[in-house]
């Protein structure tokens, strides 16, 4: 019965795998060309970078997430990418400073008159939000609520890799087209044709009159998506011949998780990996001027975010690795000095 029981569950999960696959899953995350510098039990953070990170977010990612866990002396604390030994205290820093004073936030402690005024950001203040709840945040996304990006990198498997896959990896424009909805086709369409099917109520005597459909107009066009034609030097999408059509107010990208086999018009045995997400591309070339100078390609943005990302899911993670390091020594040279007591010891003891 074990035996059997075995058996059912090996084929059960193949059952759940092959659905899977079928479904298209989603690409797996890769790191960029040359890999990370913080990995490894002695990589450290590229600081350069996670202060470019930094901008990005700022300029681009804050308008719609928000980083609750951290506060903005976090950034000027030993570790942190605006660290400055002339302050170690973060809360002296004077960059540290002028970057929580770009940010206003509501007064915990009432006025005069007990109404709450907005004051310029401390060091003190964790990271203002885009949104004073959820609820706001939904109703300004279309019902989506995008996530905090405090431990991001924690969160989503392939940490870092999987930002810098999701945030560069939309297919270009260039792939996209759209199209007009043939007249029979559209929602209002088929109501009005359900509507007939019901059949007319006689009114006054024999007159009739039909029933009215109270059902939107519903869009007009749509947007497909030619996926053997995504250019990626990770994945073949040339094996999958077909079209996709893209939702309104979603967006195609492989590296999300989801399922679009109800929205691809081609083989249903090939799904094309990935799904939709609210969120629509970000980045393009130049959409950050960086001010140190490096340009801001969608390929080094995407690397300066995860970085930042990867920073702020473990501020203390360079400290870390270096008491680590030193302890794995300390702990070896202990190891050899206890083996050679041990044989100097016991040595006049038979076993």
């Amino acid at each position: 019965m074990k035996f059997l029981r075995f058996i059912s569950a090996g084929i059960g999960a193949a059952a759940i795998a092959a659905t899977a696959h079928a479904a298209g899953g989603s690409l797996h995350a890769h790191e960029p060309e040359g890999g990370w510098a913080f990995e490894g039990p002695v990589g450290e953070l590229d600081m350069a970078s996670v202060q470019r990170g930094y901008q990005v977010y700022r300029e681009v990612c804050a308008s719609c997430h928000s980083m609750r866990l951290l506060s903005y002396r976090n950034l000027g604390e030993p570790g942190g990418p605006f660290y400055d030994p002339e302050y170690p205290n973060a809360n002296n820093n004077p960059l540290v400073k002028s970057f929580a004073a770009q940010d206003e936030i509501l007064s915990t402690e009432p006025n005069d008159v007990g109404d709450y005024d907005y004051r310029p950001a401390r060091t003190s203040d964790p990271f203002k939000s885009p949104y004073p709840n959820d609820a706001a945040a939904r109703a300004a996304n279309g019902g989506a609520l995008p996530p905090d990006l405090s431990v991001i990198t924690k969160a989503r498997h392939g940490g870092a890799s999987y930002i810098y896959s999701l945030i560069s990896g939309y297919p270009s424009e260039d792939v996209f087209s759209t199209r007009e909805i043939p007249a029979e086709e559209t929602p209002a369409a088929e109501s009005e044709a359900e509507a007939e099917g019901e059949g007319a109520e006689a009114v006054d005597g024999g007159e009739t009159e039909a029933a009215e459909a109270a059902a939107p107009a519903g869009p007009t066009s749509e947007t497909v998506l030619k996926v053997s034609e995504i250019d990626s030097s990770h994945y073949d999408f040339s094996k999958y011949k077909g079209e996709l059509v893209q939702p309104v107010g979603q967006y195609y990208n492989p590296y999300m998780a989801g399922d679009v086999s109800a929205q691809w018009r081609g083989d249903p045995r090939k799904t094309p990996p990935g799904g939709f997400l609210a969120m629509p591309p970000q980045l393009s070339d130049g959409r950050v001027s960086y001010l140190d100078g490096t340009e801001a390609t969608v390929e080094q943005m995407s690397i300066d975010i995860a970085n930042f990302l990867q920073w702020a899911g473990e501020p203390k993670q360079s400290q870390r690795k270096s008491t680590g390091l030193a302890v794995m020594i300390y702990l070896l040279i202990f190891a050899v000095l206890l083996w050679f007591s041990f044989h100097r010891i016991w040595r006049n003891v038979k076993h």
